[in-house]
């Protein structure tokens, strides 16, 4: 991935930069003199009440946005997700679906309308988002291309349910988790936090509290290698408390994360020296978090295994992990290929979709899929054809 200069950035309009700069101004003065974790800094940038990136009122998917999930992309995508639904509510003999975080809808009317295609609709179909923007955005295009029988098995929360039996959904969520950051000197562990000086927000880098030292010199111990000198990268700390919520939630069904992320040794890697901060600004991909606050996506790559660790803790079973083409290839992408296989030239963007699902250079490998489950009797499709559960 080629991460672009901060210089060659299109520049925001007049009122984005005024809507940034009151973003920027709450954080300065909370900083104060003083600083602030990363983890609040990011948290703050992306949920800030009326200010922060998924909390205002600004166009996030798609072309016309910062960047295009895999539901955008291409049907296809939701298609294969639909398949893996109606083996879990063919087993439980009813069951309904819960998408946490449901970006533009995209995700929510390819199920629906393949389940139903199907006959396998759900009881109801939840979401559960906490933007007030983008629940407006999700009611108002699912009204728009849901006929009245589907839509009206659509409904939202402002908080898990207590008990739920069928599927939960997390795609492109978890990176979305604020994370703290560190870096390894020559002999302890330092914190990248954040500061400000004369209204501009930057790094500040300290030693590391005793609890983050011990989490890091645990991580290394998990790792079974020491980290080298000068080495970056970033910790989701509220990761397991949320896997284990949700955990919680699931009293009979299968929980499906994708998102992109790496196994622990393969996140942690020497290659990933710098961490896998990244940030997403009108289909540009840079790493300077403090660009235009508010503007931007901020994201971190999920640990995998901690993913899988969490969830089993919290007594789930872990049904497989994967990459996102071998998930969709086992849940039937190939019955799509007839589909768009001899189109006219002028009919290729259906093949260029694929591609993007598919390819190693594109979702296809920086994309994992891991399922997870609780009394269910057979497998939950998507991991037989490629599985990788083995580098957890």
């Amino acid at each position: 991935m080629t991460l672009a200069p901060v210089h060659e950035l299109p520049t925001p309009d007049l009122m984005a930069q005024a809507h940034s700069g009151k973003l920027v101004a709450e954080i300065t003065r909370e900083i104060g003199d003083a600083s602030i974790s990363f983890a609040r800094y990011m948290h703050r940038a992306l949920y800030a009440p009326a200010l922060g990136y998924y909390m205002a009122g600004q166009q996030r998917f798609g072309e016309g946005g910062d960047f295009t999930t895999a539901p955008e992309t291409s049907p296809v995508f939701a298609r294969c997700v639909a398949n893996a639904l109606a083996s879990v509510f063919a087993q439980l003999g009813y069951g309904d679906v819960l998408e946490l975080g449901a970006g533009s809808g995209a995700l929510a009317h390819g199920l629906l309308e393949h389940l139903a295609a199907t006959d396998r609709l759900p009881r109801r179909y939840s979401i559960l988002e906490l933007s007030p923007d983008l629940k407006r955005t999700q009611e108002h295009y699912l009204r728009g291309v849901l006929p009245p029988r589907l839509l009206g098995r659509v409904n939202w929360l402002s908080r898990l349910p207590e008990s739920f039996s069928g599927v939960v959904i997390a795609n492109e969520v978890a990176d979305a988790l604020p994370v703290t950051r560190f870096r390894v000197e020559r002999d302890y562990v330092a914190e990248i936090r954040t500061a400000c000086a004369r209204g501009e927000l930057h790094d500040r880098i300290v030693p590391a509290s005793d609890e983050l030292a011990a989490r890091v010199d645990t991580l290394q111990s998990q790792l079974g290698f020491r980290l080298p000198r000068e080495y970056c990268s970033e910790l989701s700390l509220d990761l397991p408390a949320w896997v284990s919520t949700l955990a919680e939630t699931l009293h009979q069904g299968a929980l499906l994360i994708v998102d992109y992320g790496y196994p622990r040794r393969e996140y942690y890697s020497a290659e990933r020296h710098m961490g896998t901060l990244l940030c997403h600004y009108r289909h540009r991909v840079h790493d300077d978090p403090y660009w235009y606050p508010g503007l931007q996506d901020i994201s971190a790559s999920v640990d995998f295994t901690g993913v899988a660790e969490a969830a089993t803790q919290a007594g789930l079973e872990l049904e497989g992990y994967t990459n996102q083409a071998g998930f969709l290839i086992d849940t039937g992408l190939l019955d799509e290929l007839p589909r768009v296989q001899g189109m006219a030239p002028q009919q290729i963007t259906a093949r260029q979709q694929l591609h993007v699902l598919l390819s190693p250079g594109e979702m296809g490998e920086r994309f994992g899929v891991i399922g997870l489950s609780r009394g269910l009797r057979e497998p939950l499709p998507g991991f037989q054809f490629r599985s990788l559960t083995h580098r957890l």
